[in-house]
């Protein structure tokens, strides 16, 4: 698990869009110690409303690693390990075998839409939101194998954690546990055990004080919240993202579970056909949590290729249904322990099976390379990386760009907490003797005609100037 979680996790630069948002807010609570409301530009941020239970954790490492990419990265990896150790746990103490979990951790980590970007590998609300959301369901089938108190505890303990991680995509499973809870027979006896209401009050008691809390300081937000993730996204397309129903299932099929998605159907039938009812009860609870999420997320106007990420423990779990029983077979084989002194056919299974798909992993974390249509859009990334380990000379400098730059503003807040100032600038309305650091193109083109200028430097994609004054 090391290399696909932890490995080189600070090579690529921080990425557009939601990392980079979420790191300029880390930033800017670990600058001004103000925990309560998420900031941008030290502002309320309306346009990311989610709670901030990432964003704390992304501060305090901040404060503890310095504003670096691993300081947003690591509570995404460190969410990754936990929810293996979570499917190792359930096979040691349910199942009472260490290598059903072994291949379902396997199964994950291989998974091209769980170690990616949105998932282990930045610094993205769903890894965290997955680790919470898969011990909620995990302990409330616990809750029902053997009826234990603090099992009903754990439900609602990582039910609140999932909302204040992600707001409403941490109660998305709840639909599939209702769901169990009938068809194991178990709704009375549920609403009848006072713990379940103990449970609930201090659910709702933790995730009301934290909006409200919110909204107290920044008026408006409530507001936010529905109209950017209940009503806006649900019921509508928001920001330009649709897809049709089957958005997910081609997603598994063509990009993110390639080399297991066929395994998935087949996993389930040998769960409900081994005479071990355990398993049996394990397919079924997997089954009907996948069914239902998978119904809740592809109904839903709004479609992201990340939403999909809490099922991967579910699906690694009834993949590895099917993979165990080879396993467990191979391993029985009289003929084989009769004229072997030691049985390596099991393990040569498993290898032979796995290689490919750890292979690709492998690549794709321990020399992560940008997509070639993204390379030169994040050249100033890798600059600016350089310019904080002090491998670029940006003293007395502006930066010139045009268009949304959270990744850009990111390393700018980084180098300032260094005691290195750099700052954008309206590159049409420079000044003689001005440096300017410029990464696009067309500003480069708009530099070459309206300034009298000259090349200091180029550096890949990015040339340095400096201006002597307008052109007449």
């Amino acid at each position: 698990m090391v290399v696909p979680l932890f490995g080189y996790l600070g090579t690529l630069p921080i990425r557009l869009w939601d990392e980079s948002r979420l790191a300029n807010n880390a930033f800017e609570m670990y600058d001004t110690g103000h925990v309560l409301v998420t900031t941008f530009e030290y502002s309320p941020d309306i346009w990311n409303t989610k709670p901030p239970l990432l964003i704390w954790l992304q501060a305090g490492l901040m404060k503890v690693m310095g504003v670096n990419e691993w300081a947003v990265r690591l509570p995404s990896a460190v969410a990754g390990l936990l929810t293996c150790a979570l499917l190792l746990f359930l096979s040691l103490r349910y199942l009472k075998s260490f290598w059903f979990g072994f291949i379902a951790i396997l199964v994950l980590i291989t998974a091209e839409g769980y170690v990616t970007e949105h998932g282990t590998r930045t610094g993205d609300y769903d890894a965290l939101l997955t680790l919470f959301t898969t011990l909620s369901a995990l302990a409330f089938f616990a809750y029902f194998e053997t009826k234990r108190i603090r099992y009903l505890y754990w439900v609602f303990a990582a039910t609140a954690l999932a909302v204040l991680t992600k707001s409403i995509a941490g109660l998305l499973f709840v639909p599939a546990l209702g769901l169990y809870a009938i068809m194991r027979g178990q709704v009375l006896p549920l609403l009848k055990n006072k713990h379940f209401y103990i449970g609930l009050a201090g659910c709702l008691a933790a995730i009301a004080g934290y909006y409200l809390l919110r909204e107290a300081s920044s008026p408006g937000y409530l507001q936010a919240v529905w109209d950017n993730e209940l009503g806006g996204r649900y019921l509508q397309v928001n920001e330009n993202h649709p897809g049709d129903f089957w958005f997910y299932y081609y997603g598994f099929s063509e990009l993110k579970l390639t080399a297991w998605y066929l395994l998935v159907p087949c996993g389930f039938a040998v769960g409900l056909l081994l005479k071990k009812d355990r398993m049996n009860r394990l397919a079924v609870f997997c089954a009907v949590v996948i069914v239902c999420f998978f119904l809740v997320i592809s109904i839903s106007k709004t479609k992201l290729h990340w939403y999909d990420i809490p099922l991967y423990p579910f699906l690694a779990m009834l993949i590895a249904m099917l993979v165990y029983t080879v396993f467990d077979w191979l391993r029985s084989l009289a003929w084989a322990h009769q004229h072997m002194r030691y049985n390596v056919w099991p393990f040569v299974f498993l290898f032979v099976l796995a290689i490919n798909p750890y292979r690709k992993t492998l690549e794709r974390t321990y020399t992560p390379e940008e997509h070639p249509g993204d390379k030169v859009f994040f050249d100033i990334g890798y600059f600016l990386k350089d310019a904080l380990k002090g491998k670029q000379d940006i003293t007395g400098q502006s930066l010139l760009y045009e268009g949304f730059n959270t990744h850009n503003l990111f390393y700018l807040y980084a180098l300032r907490d260094k005691g290195t100032r750099l700052d954008f600038q309206d590159w049409t309305n420079l000044k003689p003797g001005e440096r300017v650091i410029v990464p696009q193109e067309h500003i480069k083109q708009y530099v070459r005609e309206h300034y009298d200028h000259e090349v200091v430097e180029e550096i890949g994609t990015i040339t340095k100037f400096r201006i002597h004054g307008k052109k007449q």
